[in-house]
């Protein structure tokens, strides 16, 4: 038993020193998604101050496809050393509830901290004659199904446009699109008629390329106040996509501490405040304890709406 217990410590001494040294070279910061997405420049507006308070190069690395599943997998499975960092939103659990993947990001991650928070905006194609939400709900209940609503499916863009369907009781036709980039510019070219989108469109808006027909924050964005809350509609639908910091499971708990330290640096940084608003997102900052009873709730809520909408495939 003794020469077994020192084969163990032997075995587990390499593993120890590099926790006690981290970090010692760069981190690969996987996001799941396109680049020149609002997943891709928030994330590349966190990375330099990650990096910043980490003492070593922060490299975003855009694993895309499969509705964020492919860079999902791929953090999943690699080495959990902490010098692999996964930067999901909410679509980990929409995708495992409809079936897209078998990873539950509980099984397959822990949690360092919760970073932002962006309101959806029920954006229009600028080629569409809609003035209002209600002449776009007028026209899709005199046309059901006619309407392309363009989104990630299984994922944040198709769960918020779901919601505010069937709040406003109407028929929309889903096209899919793998990120917020390619959505955006089918958007922009008139190739459908809605999306979900957040105030980084706002210049568009402005240029009249876009609609922005209804926010789902609680109260109107002051950096947009003409635009109408859904709930002022009289729609109880609020919706945002929350964006984190996780790493795969069996990494060592001081590389937990040490990563979850430099994020609260980082998310609290007045440079990333400077960034997110003008991105249109809030800093929204949980520790890595907050962030995992953040990601039960909304998991919970996730599996509902899943199920509500018709779209449940895993239990």
């Amino acid at each position: 038993m003794r020469k077994l217990a020192a084969v163990v410590l032997l075995a587990l001494a390499p593993l120890a020193l590099a926790a006690s040294n981290y970090p010692d070279r760069p981190i690969k910061l996987i996001v799941p998604w396109a680049a020149g997405g609002d997943t891709d420049s928030i994330y590349r507006s966190f990375a330099p101050l990650l990096q910043k308070y980490l003492g070593q190069p922060v490299v975003v690395a855009n694993v895309k496809g499969a509705s964020g599943t492919v860079g999902e997998r791929e953090a999943a499975n690699a080495t959990p050393d902490g010098y692999t960092v996964f930067a999901p939103h909410d679509y980990i659990h929409s995708v495992y509830y409809a079936g897209l993947t078998d990873i539950r990001y509980d099984k397959a991650f822990d949690p360092i901290c919760l970073v932002s928070s962006t309101p959806s905006i029920v954006t229009a194609s600028a080629k569409r004659p809609w003035k209002s939400f209600k002449d776009m709900v007028a026209d899709a209940k005199a046309h059901p199904g006619t309407i392309t609503v363009g989104a990630s499916l299984g994922s944040t863009s198709q769960y918020s446009m779901a919601l505010m369907a069937k709040a406003a009781g109407i028929k929309v036709k889903y096209v899919p699109y793998d990120g917020t980039a390619p959505r955006m510019s089918a958007l922009l070219g008139g190739h459908i008629d809605l999306a979900d989108s957040n105030l980084t469109q706002e210049s568009k808006v402005k240029a009249g390329q876009l609609k922005f027909l209804a926010i789902m924050s609680e109260k109107r964005n002051a950096e947009i106040p003409d635009v109408p809350t859904l709930k002022e509609l009289g729609y109880d639908v609020e919706y945002a996509v929350n964006r984190g910091i996780m790493v795969p499971k069996g990494t060592p708990k001081d590389v937990e501490a040490t990563l979850g330290a430099a994020c609260r640096k980082a998310a609290n940084d007045p440079q990333f405040a400077k960034a997110m608003k003008q991105q249109g997102t809030d800093v929204r900052y949980l520790d890595a304890a907050q962030y995992a009873a953040f990601l039960a709730k909304d998991d919970a809520i996730t599996k509902d709406l899943t199920k509500d909408l018709g779209l449940l495939k895993q239990e």
